[in-house]
């Protein structure tokens, strides 16, 4: 079985800020570039943290409102820094987390959900900046083709992982829905089924209904 890394899944033209660079250059980047954060490097472009639209945000909402209708927000002495800040470096979410290239999908999802971030900067065994990986980048695993997750169930996984017979299980699949239907010898051998299913790239779900003749 093989699953899609994050290699094959990021960005590579990544835009990215210096550490130096002012809140204002910031904002034009982004709008530039229409993306919502960008890495921040140092000067040999090892990613030191992530400056998004929510972290510039904080210098607007600190402002005292002239209308009076809404209070100022209390503010960590952490984030009341970053509202203060006027470079890159002193804006950012820091450090960077970052995943790896040859990482799968579950793994670099899990981390995003730990650390309740939208994107990971994509570094080397150096730690330099290779490509950034999305969440919308992740959910491209969903646009597999049905034919081609039938194909890999029915030759990864039946045939060559678990040495099944073609007539043994049959393998239907709708819009990333799987249906198993058949008989195998064993009954422990349908969970394991299940479980090798669900791994497999752009799976939503299976539905098993396979007897067992042990």
């Amino acid at each position: 079985m093989r699953h899609r890394t994050v290699e094959e899944l990021m960005t590579r033209q990544v835009v990215r800020a210096r550490r130096d660079m002012p809140f204002k250059e910031i904002v034009k980047l982004l709008a530039e570039n229409d993306v919502t954060a960008v890495p921040v490097v140092d000067e040999l472009d090892r990613p030191m943290g992530v400056v998004s639209e929510a972290d510039l945000l904080r210098k607007c909402a600190d402002q005292a409102d002239p209308s009076g209708r809404t209070p100022i927000p209390h503010l960590e002495a952490w984030e009341r820094a970053k509202a203060e800040g006027a470079r890159a470096e002193e804006l950012m979410s820091a450090p960077a987390v970052c995943a790896r290239p040859e990482w799968s999908v579950v793994e670099t999802a899990r981390l995003m959900e730990v650390h309740n971030v939208k994107r990971l900067p994509v570094v080397d065994e150096t730690d330099r900046l290779q490509g950034i990986v999305s969440r919308a980048d992740l959910l491209r695993i969903f646009q597999r083709r049905d034919d081609a997750i039938r194909d890999e169930i029915t030759e990864d996984v039946l045939r060559q992982t678990l040495n099944l017979a073609p007539e043994e299980v049959t393998v239907e699949v709708r819009e990333g829905q799987v249906t198993l239907r058949g008989s195998v010898e064993s009954k422990s051998l349908i969970p394991i089924i299940e479980r090798l299913c669900r791994s497999v790239d752009g799976v939503i779900s299976v539905s098993e209904h396979i007897t067992y003749r042990t």
